[in-house]
Formats: C-alpha cells, structure tokens, sequence
C-alpha cells in the first residue's frame, strides 16, 4: 500500500486538483462507487473504500493503487455504529483526516407496501439512511475542527418524486433528502459543505424496477463525474443538490 509520504514525493500537476485531500466511499466495491472511487483517485485524492465483498475489495484497491495515490479498502457494516468507529480510525490513521466523505451505500427494494415485511423495511432504511447519519455523524467533528470537508450522499430521483411499487424505497431516498438538507444548514458555517447527487436510471447490479436499455441510462461514470465536480467547487459557495439524467428518455 502506497503511504501518503510517497505520494508527497512525486510530482502533482493541473490535473491532480484533489492532491492532498482524502476520500471516503461507501459501498465502494462496484457500480457507482467504484467509479467514483476510480475517479477521485485519478484527480489526484487518496482514497479509502468499505464494503463486504473482500475480493472486489481488493480488486478495486489494486485499481486506485495503480493511479499512483495511496489508498486503502477496508471491510465494513456502515449500518453498525462500532464498524464506523473503527473504519474512520483506521482510514484517517493510515490516510490522513477524512476531507471528502461519498455517502454511496445502498440497495433497491420494490413492490407495493402492504407486500414488504417489516425485516425488509429494517434493512433498506438502515443501508438507504441509517449508514448515512452514522458515518456522516463520525466524521463531521475532525472537519468542523479544520474548517473544512464535503459530505456527498448519492440519492436519487426517487428522493424527488413517488411512483407505484417504490413506496418503501422513495421513503428511504425522501429521508436521505432531508437528513442532508438538514446538515447542509447545520454545518455550511463551519465550512463544510453537504450535497445530494440524484440520478436517474443507472446501468449496474442495482435492483431496480426491471430491465435496462442500456442506451437509455446513465453509466456509473456519469455520476463520478459529477461528485468530481462537486469537490472541485470554489471556496466560497457549494453545490446543494444535484439531479443527472439520460440524454434520451427511456
């Protein structure tokens, strides 16, 4: 594992803008997360990413590690508050302090309500929102004490909007909404800013409502890119929410 030293030492150029800065992604193994994870990387961050999988772990750990920054894959239940507490220790122990945070952990659940059993409604709302509040909430302390950090949450535009059998899932991606809109305020005076990415249809393992064109969605990269962006924001103002959809309707 490269070490943030090593890293110092090499020469950073105009495309390395998140040099210095440190990343970390839920869920970070594959689909959307592995491609933001693989994009940070590139412009430069380290970067950590949790899962569960350990060998798409280590897959997309040799990916980030052969961009030439340090980085680092930990196995981790972002629903259970002690493998939060020890994922950010051990992040900012080997890393740096945590100065970007990609809230991407999540999962798919449809079909009408009176269908769903009170187990599923647990677990979408502990892997949709909880995970969100707890690892959120263990890394705003160290960036209220620099000043300092971007929390991004990928949403949905099911967090926007209602539609037939996606009564348990909307309901998770409206609390993301408003757990995030509620911290932006909180927190813009410490500057530290809190944004929400919504995108449309995306072409991963995601379980969604049914098949996919896969010329009618979005790819992963899509939605890295717009969270690259986000970190690339000037100082003085933030991007609040951002909505990403296919170029042609499905």
């Amino acid at each position: 594992m490269a070490s943030m030293s090593e890293t110092n030492g090499r020469e950073i150029g105009n495309n390395t803008p998140l040099a210095g800065k440190v990343a970390l992604i839920t869920g970070g193994t594959r689909g959307i997360g592995r491609a933001i994870a693989i994009q940070l990387a590139s412009i430069g961050s380290a970067v950590a990413i949790c899962g569960r999988n350990e060998a798409k772990l280590a897959a997309t750990e040799r990916e980030i590690l052969a961009l030439g920054v340090p980085g680092i894959a930990l196995r981790a239940d972002v629903t259970a508050q002690n493998d939060v507490t020890k994922l950010v220790e051990k992040v900012e122990s080997t890393l740096g302090p945590i100065s970007i945070l990609v809230n991407n952990a999540g999962m798919g659940l449809f079909g009408p309500v009176h269908e769903k059993t009170e187990v599923e409604w647990d677990q979408l709302m502990n892997t949709n929102v909880k995970s969100v509040f707890l690892v959120s909430r263990a890394v705003i302390p160290g960036m209220i004490e620099r000043g300092a950090g971007d929390i991004i949450t990928i949403s949905s535009l099911a967090g926007k909007s209602v539609f037939a059998g996606g009564g348990v899932y909307c309901a998770s991606k409206w609390a993301v909404q408003g757990l995030s809109g509620c911290m932006a305020e909180e927190l813009r005076e410490y500057g530290i800013r809190v944004s929400t990415v919504c995108p449309g249809s995306v072409a991963t393992e995601f379980a969604g409502r049914g098949p996919k064109d896969s010329t009618k969605v979005l790819k992963p990269e899509d939605v890295a890119h717009v969270v690259a962006m986000i970190t690339k924001q000037g100082p003085q103002s933030f991007v609040s929410e951002v909505h990403v959809r296919p170029s042609r309707r499905a």
